[in-house]
């Protein structure tokens, strides 16, 4: 269960690491907010929808540990940048894991897996399919349209149409197609959340 006290906690230490970054301001809060209208779409119960949207606030707190000069760097990174972005699901599990409350509602898996992919190709543990959280799979969605939505130092945002167009087009490979099938079932309040509004 989910109190407000640990939702508040959650919800603090996520605006900490957009903090980070001017870039990424609000980036945890979006992420959140979608999230729990993916899982609510998938018709999960509030109470599970809730436990995602705290996962949804501290999905990138690993990226404490990663030098600002990464983060901020205008222009593709190196290989061993790369590695640095690529540790910070496996730091923020670390992180949270002492949180027994978390680590007994499933945030610590889901914050571990957010980037492993559908396919089986993603990061730390190329997890394939089902094997991958739920919670995860959804924040994974909600995490690449927010990404895709604001600038960032290498690139610029992504207009809606072009960000969910990009989403239909990883189901099966990147995402979860019951995952993106929600997105398109809920895309009404998710554009809301995220910008204006794309035309499918």
């Amino acid at each position: 269960m989910v109190t407000t006290a640990l939702h508040q906690f959650a919800e603090s230490l996520g605006n900490a690491i957009d903090a980070k970054d001017p870039h990424t301001s609000m980036h945890s809060d979006e992420v959140a907010e979608v999230a729990r209208v993916l899982a609510l779409a998938m018709n999960l119960t509030p109470s599970q929808a809730a436990i995602i949207h705290v996962a949804g606030h501290l999905h990138d707190i690993g990226k404490i540990g990663v030098p600002d000069s990464v983060l901020k760097k205008q222009g593709p990174l190196t290989t061993v940048e790369w590695r640095a972005v690529h540790r910070h699901p496996e730091a923020g599990a670390a992180i949270l894991e002492p949180v027994s409350a978390l680590k007994q509602i499933g945030v610590v898996d889901m914050v571990l897996h957010h980037h492993e992919r559908w396919d089986g190709k993603g990061y730390p543990h190329a997890l394939k399919g089902a094997a991958i959280p739920l919670g995860a799979r959804i924040i994974s969605v909600a995490d690449s349209l927010s990404a895709m939505r604001q600038n960032r130092p290498y690139r610029d945002a992504l207009d809606m149409d072009r960000a969910c167009r990009e989403i239909e087009r990883c189901a099966g490979t990147q995402f979860d197609p019951a995952v993106v099938a929600a997105f398109h079932r809920a895309s009404g309040k998710i554009q809301r959340l995220v910008g204006n509004a794309a035309r499918w």
